[in-house]
């Protein structure tokens, strides 16, 4: 993890994120703690990461999402080169 963020509150949101049990619990959290626009831009990233770690191209994945070349580039980059924090998910989720 980035030190930049590694910080007792951000500790704090993490542990709390992981007592979350159910889908309803977590748009009720997330709901509280982020705008609209936040949680759109945050589902649109993951998504992308999906499609991406599917095998999807750059051009199918920006038709089917909407998401900019920098949106899938950046999103790139930390599946190829991040903490694995994408892949972990999306591993467990499929």
């Amino acid at each position: 993890m980035s030190k930049k963020i590694h910080t007792e509150e951000m500790d704090r949101l993490m542990r709390g994120i992981l007592t979350l049990e159910s889908l309803e619990e977590c748009y009720a959290f997330f709901e509280d703690l982020c705008t609209v626009k936040e949680l759109q831009s945050l589902g649109q990233r993951f998504e992308v990461a999906s499609m991406l770690h599917r095998g999807m191209t750059y051009n199918d994945v920006a038709e089917a999402t909407g998401a900019s070349s920098t949106t899938i580039s950046r999103v790139s980059h930390s599946l190829n080169y991040g903490n694995n924090g994408y892949s972990t998910v999306l591993d467990k989720a499929d």
